[in-house]
Formats: structure tokens, C-alpha cells, sequence
């Protein structure tokens, strides 16, 4: 079941009455990197985040929101800092961002980097993996690792089991030039894509299992 735009409205409202007296709006990047995550907080933190990514941090499998479940606790941290900045374009998200204390912005990325990474991620048509396997050991892998692992001392976030319809829509915005803060040496890779190529791709990302 989709989440309605007039609940998002709601949550987005409800968010800024709560987090908007909050000191720290104005905390720089570094700053809050520096921060080690308590999970347990997170845990309470990550209660108003679960009503649209779910208790177990899967999102939704029509790319409306990532799996964050399993994701390095940086490049979660990351993500939330561009979004409060201005530095990656996501209005849904940017009340909660821009209204966290950093230390919750923090203990939120830990309680969610231990949430266990499932393989009931949307996926997609399965007729081309072969070639996207091919074009990933080309283009990706030097990146984003084998299996796609990522490297969070890099930023470089976790792709495994990620949503098709999301990551189709991240390469989408890429080239399209909306995705700020995407890496520059991956959008001069995206932008020689075709749709057919991103396709593929994304859906060879979309069947990585994540190891145990």
C-alpha cells in the first residue's frame, strides 16, 4: 500500500513542529561525521522514519523510498546532511533532516545500519542481467566492491538488494543532472547509458544477496 501525499504532508508538518526549536540546525558536515552513533536511540529516533520506510528499513518496492536497512552508517549520515543542505533535492525528507539534532541524525544512521538487509527488494524483468553483470564489472566495481558492498570510508553507499525502480530513478536523475551530489566520475558513466543500459544494470544490483 502506497503512503498517500496528504500523509507524507502530514508526517513532513508534524516534523517541523517537533524538530524546529532543536539547537544544531546549523552543525557542519564534519561535525556531525564525527559523531559516533548510539543505535538505541536510533531505534527511538527511527520510530517516525518507520512510518515511511518500514519498521525494517525495506522501503517500498516501486522506488518511492530506498532500502536503507543494512546501509553504512556514513553514507546514511551523508545522505541526511546533503539533504538538509540543499545538497541533493528530496522535499519529503528535507523537514526531517533539517530539523534532527545531529546527534540524532547520528543514532539514527547506526540503529538503521544494523537493521538486517533482506532480499524481498523489488527486482526487475530478469532479461537482461547477463549484460548487466557485464557493465557493472566494467563501470561499478572498482567503486562500489563485489557484490556491492560499497566503501564507507569513501561514501561509497551499499547497492545490494536495492530496489530496481529506486536506483532506475537515482540513474534517471543523474542524467538528468537533479542528483547533486552524486559522485562526478559516475554521472559522466551514467550519462553514456542508454535506458536499455541503466535497465539492465540496475536490475543485475537489484539480485546482489547480501552475504551472511
Amino acid at each position: 500500500m502506497k503512503f498517500h501525499s496528504s500523509l507524507f504532508l502530514i508526517l513532513s508538518l508534524a516534523a517541523g513542529s517537533a524538530f524546529a526549536a532543536r539547537p544544531g540546525a546549523n552543525a557542519s558536515t564534519d561535525d556531525i561525521l564525527k559523531l559516533k552513533g548510539d543505535p538505541k536511540n536510533g531505534e527511538e529516533v527511527y520510530e517516525v522514519c518507520s512510518a515511511c520506510h518500514l519498521p525494517d528499513g525495506m522501503g517500498r518496492p516501486d522506488g518511492s523510498l530506498p532500502v536503507v536497512a543494512g546501509q553504512h552508517e556514513k553514507v546514511l549520515v551523508k545522505q541526511m546532511i546533503d539533504i538538509r543542505t540543499g545538497h541533493r533535492d528530496n522535499p519529503t525528507m528535507y523537514p526531517f533532516a533539517q530539523g534532527m539534532e545531529p546527534q540524532d541524525i547520528s543514532d539514527s544512521a547506526a540503529y538503521m545500519a544494523r537493521l538486517k538487509l533482506k532480499t524481498t527488494n523489488g527486482k526487475g524483468s530478469g532479461k537482461d542481467v547477463k549484460r548487466g553483470a557485464e557493465l557493472y564489472k566494467k563501470d561499478c566495481l572498482s567503486c562500489h566492491k563485489d557484490n556491492g558492498v560499497g566503501d564507507q570510508a569513501k561514501f561509497v553507499p551499499l547497492l545490494t538488494a536495492q530496489h530496481y525502480e529506486y536506483t532506475m530513478r537515482q540513474m534517471e536523475e543523474m542524467q538528468a543532472g537533479k542528483r547533486k551530489n552524486a559522485d562526478k566520475d559516475m554521472i559522466k558513466i551514467i550519462k553514456a547509458y542508454s535506458k536499455a543500459d541503466m535497465q539492465a544494470v540496475a536490475d543485475y544490483m537489484s539480485r546482489l544477496k547480501p552475504k551472511k
